[in-house]
């Protein structure tokens, strides 16, 4: 049995791990590096495994640093099967979609400067068709609890992770040459007592443990202390005559923050006539598949939704999906909250608001989740006086607002208490974390405890007894 690790491995993205066991070669996840060269460069380079060789991929979640080189394992060969949930399956057709068609668009923006200069372009990571072509390898889907058979040797189980909507941690369980052993994958672990999702399923005792460590360094500020900064941050802007610029994630994070901003209004801790832009297609319609599966959701939000009351909605919001739409908010010089992607500022539509508003004093801009080192949004929240946006120096006048009790990572505290639910396992491998930050300080913490603690390398490979 062993055990192989092609992403996410020092560093927080591009999360890929490859189980050799039985008679079976299973990947769990296949994701796309995020940061200044996600278009290629790291994400063009060799997976370190055959692609027609692997005979499953086992999918966590629907983000795109967990799903978004799938195209590309595709195109290279592969032809197995992809498992996943039924709300994950819904999720990374959408992100896969939207991440090929903005491969394509900045393919043709930079080979159009390439001409100018007499040089040649990039073609794009991949294309939508590759994105399409994928699509016809997602089976089955997984019930949480429920074991799938892999082969005679190897069954998985998804169970709820809490972080997004259809996300799940996996358990493997192998019996080879006479023995057992159990393998447990975390994907990415949510928070405790979120509004809208079931808190994390606790892990069972295992013999190896494979931990993302993304928060590994701190805990998070409470839920209530977020959502009242957040709301004083809004009023606090509105009262000086600007807009929120919020870089949302489009899976979980956008219509959490909808929740919330309901409720703000509900209970009149914010202005009834604020308007708020959802300003990314992908959200809109991630938006309406979360509708679509109530029982993925704590019990009072699914009430919510069985009364046919949306949890979404709320007086003043428009939902934005053309370019024509979303250039019409730059019209808008205050009284708006404008969430748009991505999260990381990477691309998409909040480029442009930022743009916009980024160098006016009266504006603000909110960062409810993970910045990766060389993304924008990590440069803006260090403190970079000015940022380049289209080729044009934009100076950082806006007010910028950090909070990360909005986070769908676990912290320090849920990620060592989920491990400690897994017994004394002969290994511990931690990956999706800053080696510097996160991954360390988790490191230290269960050696501290008397684990047996590794942090990987990418291409690294280990036997597994």
């Amino acid at each position: 049995m062993r055990l192989s690790f092609h992403g996410a491995d020092r560093g927080v993205t591009g999360s890929c791990h490859l189980l050799e066991a039985g008679g079976v070669r299973v990947l769990v996840d296949c994701g796309l590096y995020q940061g200044e060269h996600e278009l290629h460069e790291e994400n063009d380079q060799p997976f370190g495994f055959e692609p027609a060789e692997i005979d499953y991929v086992l999918l966590t979640h629907a983000h795109l640093d967990h799903c978004g080189r799938l195209p590309l394992l595709v195109r290279r060969g592969f032809r197995g099967r992809i498992l996943t949930t039924a709300a994950s399956r819904e999720l990374a057709r959408i992100v896969l979609l939207d991440a090929a068609h903005l491969n394509e668009e900045e393919a043709e923006h930079q080979a159009r400067r390439g001409r100018r200069r007499g040089r040649r372009g990039e073609p794009p990571l991949y294309t939508t068709l590759d994105a399409l072509n994928t699509l016809d390898f997602f089976h089955d889907s997984a019930v949480y609890g429920q074991a799938i058979p892999l082969d005679k040797h190897v069954t998985a189980t998804f169970l709820d992770a809490g972080h997004i909507l259809g996300s799940a941690w996996i358990r493997l369980d192998v019996e080879e040459k006479g023995r057992r052993r159990r393998l447990l994958f975390s994907g990415d672990l949510g928070n405790r007592g979120r509004p809208l999702l079931h808190d994390p399923a606790p892990p069972p005792e295992a013999d190896y443990v494979l931990m993302e460590t993304t928060y590994g360094d701190h805990c998070h500020k409470s839920v209530p202390d977020s959502v009242a900064e957040l709301f004083a941050a809004i009023n606090d802007t509105f009262a000086r005559g600007g807009n929120v610029l919020i870089p949302t994630f489009a899976l979980e994070r956008a219509q959490e923050l909808l929740f919330y901003l309901r409720e703000g209004v509900r209970t009149q801790r914010l202005p009834a006539a604020m308007q708020v832009f959802l300003d990314s297609p992908m959200a809109i319609s991630a938006t309406g598949i979360f509708g679509r599966y109530p029982d993925c959701y704590n019990r009072g939000v699914a009430e919510l939704f069985r009364r046919g009351e949306d949890p979404f909605d709320l007086p003043g919001l428009r939902f934005t999906r053309t370019p024509e739409a979303s250039m019409a908010i730059n019209r808008v010089r205050g009284g708006a909250v404008i969430m748009a992607g991505s999260g990381m500022c990477t691309g998409g539509r909040i480029r442009h608001h930022l743009k916009h508003n980024l160098w006016r004093a009266d504006c603000s801009v909110v960062f409810v989740g993970f910045a990766a080192p060389g993304t924008l949004a990590r440069r803006i929240i260090d403190g970079a006086h000015t940022v380049n946006l289209f080729g044009e120096p934009v100076r950082v006048n806006a007010r910028i607002h950090t909070i990360n009790g909005f986070s769908a990572h676990a912290d320090r505290e849920e990620l060592l208490a989920w491990h400690a639910g897994t017994g004394r396992p002969r290994r511990t491998f931690l990956v999706h974390g800053d080696p510097e930050r996160g991954m360390g300080a988790m490191a230290t913490a269960l050696e501290e405890l008397g684990f047996k603690v590794e942090c990987p390398r990418q291409g690294e490979e280990v036997e597994l007894e």
